[in-house]
């Protein structure tokens, strides 16, 4: 099969026009081209790694055990570490039964794989720090996938605002830090206050937990969308594995420069 690069070298020398390029990947790959295979059920992105620098993660929930596993296997002859997220207890057990070497991180509700034991590669670390400890899970799917980007973290747990003292005595660890995820239900206020006390960007987390008017995350993403203090992104509602990548490409990019 042609690969992708001799496709685009006669593309630009003329050899080979747009259109027969395009047939040549289809007639030949088969819908297992280059950077694709093709499970049926699922397209794996193979060279997501080349070009972001981390390979394609899987996202369990919705999927069966059995499509999780098949995709487990495949990364695994594509690159050194995998990651699925949102899976559950049933699931994991399953491809843990399956599959040699692949760890279930219960409270992340996260599966992992590493062809070489994880590495803090990069300087620096990460504070993935969380108001209460009902936000663990968020926290902890943000902790573990900045540690498969490769960043050591630093967890800061149950420092809300209503036990504020907590923060400040934990204050001088999360300045320290590059970058500082920040997991947070109920009203959302600990990004805001965090926000005002650091010089670090800061990744906030709106969470689910809340009782009713939190409208199930949506008062807390309101509230850190508006903040006052400046220096900080947010996320989607419960999305602890977007947090902990951005502060991971922070954490690797800071690295880079040092």
């Amino acid at each position: 099969m042609m690969d992708l690069e001799k496709i685009l070298k006669l593309v630009q020398t003329g050899d080979l026009d747009v259109e027969e390029a395009k047939r040549q990947i289809i007639k030949e790959g088969g819908g297992e081209g280059p950077g694709n295979l093709d499970l049926g059920f699922a397209q794996l992105d193979i060279d997501r790694e080349k070009r972001t620098g981390f390979p394609e993660v899987i996202f369990g929930e919705g999927k069966t055990a059995e499509q999780i596993e098949a995709i487990f296997r495949r990364l695994m002859e594509h690159t050194d570490r995998v990651l699925a997220t949102r899976v559950d207890a049933v699931k994991a057990a399953h491809v843990i039964a399956a599959v040699e070497g692949v760890t279930y991180h219960e409270t992340a509700r996260a599966l992992t794989w590493f062809k070489r034991p994880m590495l803090k590669v990069h300087d620096g670390y990460i504070a993935v720090v969380c108001a209460g400890t009902s936000d663990l899970p968020v926290a902890e799917e943000a902790a573990l996938t900045a540690e498969c980007l490769g960043s050591h973290v630093e967890r800061v747990f149950d420092v809300g605002v209503a036990g504020i003292h907590r923060l400040f005595r934990r204050l001088e660890l999360i300045r320290g830090a590059n970058a500082i995820v920040v997991v947070a239900g109920m009203e959302g206020a600990l990004a805001s206050v965090l926000g005002g006390l650091v010089s670090k960007p800061v990744v906030a987390v709106p969470t689910s937990i809340g009782y009713g008017a939190h409208l199930a995350g949506v008062a807390p993403l309101l509230s850190m969308l508006n903040s006052c203090s400046p220096g900080i992104s947010v996320v989607n509602i419960d999305n602890g594995f977007g947090a902990g990548y951005y502060a991971g490409l922070i954490n690797k990019n800071m690295s880079k420069r040092a």
